[in-house]
């Protein structure tokens, strides 16, 4: 996958799935890739949220973690936008 911008919905996910879903998305970005936006949620979301800082901030390839456009999306950053 060589996508600038990857969409992930993990909607009905547990953290398990959600993690090795997330784990797969990762290895096969392309260098192309700028940012993988994960749809969690928010009111049963939460979890996964918290899952995905914990798990991803320490991950080579993700430079960096923010909040999405609004509480149910988290934004993996692998390269910077200039």
């Amino acid at each position: 996958m060589d996508e600038p911008f990857i969409t992930v919905d993990l909607h009905g996910m547990r953290c398990d799935e959600a993690e090795k879903k997330i784990e797969k998305v990762l290895a096969s970005a392309g260098t192309g890739t700028y940012q993988i936006r994960l749809i969690h949620g928010f009111n049963r979301g939460t979890n996964l949220r918290d899952m995905i800082y914990d798990s991803f901030k320490y991950d080579k390839k993700v430079k960096r973690i923010m909040p999405g456009d609004n509480q149910g999306i988290t934004v993996l950053v692998l390269k910077e936008l200039f």
